[in-house]
């Protein structure tokens, strides 16, 4: 079974380094236009279900990708972004140049990262991530050819995080997903292997 791992499209937010979590920001026209490109790059590509972040920004994204196809599409609170608390609607950058905040370890010494009392850990993120990986994707290995998931930035590489099976220090091995990138994976007889994790199937500026 492939897995076809999906980082929502552009929003209003992104575009303005604005930390987003939990908050339910919708996408930019651009952010759609990237989702609908890569809906209609994948139109012969047999995809069996997709699951997605109920936030707006992932929920239309799937919506975009799947194009009216008679696709199955589910939401599972597990695929939600990891909650940063205090820290949303605050530009990134400032907070990552703050150095009486933990944030400024977030995307380079992860395991230093201390999250706000109203936010999340990377563990219990990744743990969640997991749950969701071993409850529903994981069962389906035997039925489906295809599977999608469309969700986060953070969210997706805490489930690479799972399958990959390392610590949170390495939680961000092989770096951000860009928006609408694609990770690719197959689960066969129990074991994950990574075919790409730089896919993109809209044109890119200069091509």
């Amino acid at each position: 079974m492939e897995l076809y791992i999906v980082r929502h499209g552009e929003t209003l937010w992104n575009a303005e380094k604005r930390l987003q979590g939990s908050c339910d920001i919708e996408l930019s026209e651009n952010g759609r236009a990237l989702a609908k490109e890569t809906g209609e790059a994948l139109m012969d590509t047999q995809i069996d279900v997709i699951y997605s972040s109920p936030l707006i920004r992932a929920y239309e994204t799937a919506e975009l990708i799947r194009n009216g196809r008679d696709i199955p599409h589910y939401t599972d609170e597990r695929l939600r972004e990891m909650s940063f608390g205090c820290f949303e609607g605050q530009n990134f950058s400032e907070l990552l140049k703050d150095e009486s905040l933990t944030f400024q370890h977030f995307f380079k010494r992860p395991e230093l990262f201390v999250a706000p009392e109203d936010g999340e850990t990377f563990e219990q993120v990744i743990a969640r991530a997991g749950d969701f990986m071993k409850e529903v994707i994981e069962p389906m290995a035997d039925s489906h050819e295809r599977v999608m998931i469309v969700a986060h930035g953070a969210l997706n590489k805490a489930i690479m995080s799972y399958i990959k099976k390392h610590s949170v220090e390495y939680f961000w091995s092989g770096g951000l997903q860009t928006n609408c990138n694609v990770i690719i994976v197959d689960y066969s007889d129990g074991k994950y292997e990574i075919i790409d994790e730089t896919r993109i199937f809209y044109r890119q500026p200069g091509n």
